[in-house]
């Protein structure tokens, strides 16, 4: 039984009201977005103030990357009771507690756990369930709505560290982190209210035959494909936060300045909205494995160019390349799980991933400072990078091989 605020999807799907509502997904995951990249850019400021080290420095970025993981799954059952509304209001009310309160923060510690406790499981309501809640409204273009859904995470990320470097410069960053409270309980709230309808999702006896098809043709379990995705996206993550995480600060021992590498960072997440989009057209062609691999291995690609050549202008160029490479990494997990899991499982096991993803990305970052505050360079950091991505390569190409050898086993019996 369904209330009034529920819709029947087979009434709403591919619609205006679907178009308009991933509008609306989208600028909410913009706005909630600023939890996961305003960070980096605050970093040198926090650093310099308590005079740490980077390593210390880097700690509430890895508890933002810890709540925001567990917090996916937890926002995401939220949403599957409740619908999405339910979670944004909580996310948003987190988020405005967490900017508040590091603005009034006396030591890292206090940043960190209102990263952590509060920034970090607020962001998380603006990323994974958007994502889940979109593909329900969408049918015939579900794979390029996800992909649309999750950039604007990266757009979050194109256009918040500029501002955010901006009023870090001029007013200083606790004021920054408390002005950033205010606005976004300001400019969230009306959004979410558009969302308030709820659609009734209605799995087809053609999707559940498709499932049983691949089921049958997999060379492995279903608990061994997850466990592997699970390693994999701790592991590109890992090698992906290197460069997003550490880029200002890099900047800035190269005495190119934290501005530019603020500009970088901007860069760098504005084609990775280019990769996300282009990603779910790719994955429609020629499947979630090979469009991750793809991705994975061109990530790579960028890290050893990150070691190869530190210019200015060089890294403006590799910073951008890295963005159009890795961005339709993550979201080809969503579209692995809907290729080889049953869409009944799929809300619990996107979230899964995606925890794992984040936690690559939270483990890297504190990995990457450890590692400059032990070596004195970011040389070692980078190769650090590289070698997780190889691991995140070879998982890929595994299953990309054993699922081959499995169709064909089918065909043939």
């Amino acid at each position: 039984m369904t209330s009034q605020a529920d819709i029947d999807s087979s009434s709403t799907a591919d619609s205006s009201r679907a178009w308009l509502r991933l509008a609306v997904a989208v600028g909410l995951s913009t706005l909630g977005g600023v939890g996961m990249w305003s960070f980096m850019v605050a970093l040198p400021a926090i650093q310099a103030d308590f005079a740490i080290g980077r390593g210390e420095a880097s700690l509430p970025f890895t508890l933002a990357m810890i709540g925001f993981a567990c917090g996916g799954v937890f926002m995401g059952k939220l949403a599957d009771h409740f619908g999405i509304a339910v979670p944004l209001l909580l996310g948003t009310g987190l988020l405005t507690l967490g900017y508040l309160a590091v603005g009034l923060s006396s030591s890292v510690w206090q940043v960190a756990l209102a990263h952590g406790l509060l920034i970090g499981l607020g962001c998380s309501a603006t990323f994974g369930p958007l994502m889940a809640d979109t593909s329900h409204w969408f049918v015939r273009r579900r794979g390029i709505a996800v992909a649309i859904a999750a950039s604007g995470n990266y757009l979050a990320g194109t256009l918040w560290p500029p501002i955010v470097q901006h009023f870090i410069a001029s007013h200083g960053w606790r004021a920054t982190h408390t002005g950033l409270g205010i606005f976004l309980v300001v400019t969230m709230l009306p959004l979410v209210f558009l969302l308030r309808k709820r659609v009734v999702h209605h799995h087809s006896a053609a999707d559940s035959a498709n499932f049983a098809r691949r089921q049958a043709s997999m060379p492995f379990s279903p608990m061994t494909l997850q466990v592997l995705l699970l390693i994999a996206g701790v592991s590109c993550c890992v090698a992906m936060s290197m460069p997003q995480v550490h880029i200002v600060a890099y900047c800035g021992d190269l005495g190119y300045g934290v501005a530019r590498g603020a500009e970088m960072l901007s860069l760098m997440l504005g084609f990775g909205i280019i990769s996300r989009v282009a990603s779910g057209f790719i994955a429609d062609r020629i499947g979630g494995v090979r469009t991750l691999l793809l991705g994975s291995v061109l990530q790579g690609a960028a890290l050893v160019m990150y070691l190869m050549f530190d210019g200015l202008i060089s890294l403006y160029v590799i910073s951008a390349l890295f963005g159009l490479f890795q961005g339709g990494i993550v979201p080809s997990y969503a579209i692995i799980v809907r290729e080889y899991f049953s869409p009944k499982e799929a809300g619990t096991r996107v979230g899964l991933c995606l925890m794992a993803t984040l936690l690559g990305m939270a483990l890297g970052g504190w990995l990457s400072g450890v590692i400059f505050d032990l070596t004195g360079s970011y040389q070692a950091a980078f190769l650090n990078g590289i070698g997780w991505n190889l691991v995140n390569v070879t998982i890929m190409s595994w299953l990309l091989i054993r699922a081959r050898g499995g169709s064909l086993q089918a065909r043939t019996a």
